[in-house]
């Protein structure tokens, strides 16, 4: 998932939140990007806007939290 996808799926997910419902999101097969990519593309987020600094917060822990 390149970088403008990525910030694309966090802006829907922004917009599902803001809705007032928690997002869910559910992911069918493999997927191989790396928590650093993640890690990389949620920052390219908050810069772009696309996301506040407590949602980059949020986002942030759930990722390093993962055992993957």
């Amino acid at each position: 998932m390149n970088l403008r996808n990525m910030v694309a799926a966090l802006a829907a997910v922004v917009l599902v939140a803001a809705c007032g419902s928690e997002p869910q999101v559910t992911v069918q097969g493999t997927t191989t990007i790396s928590k650093g990519q993640e890690l990389s593309d949620l920052q390219a987020a908050l810069k772009a806007g696309a996301i506040d600094q407590n949602e980059y917060e949020s986002l942030r822990q759930r990722i390093l939290k993962r055992s993957n």
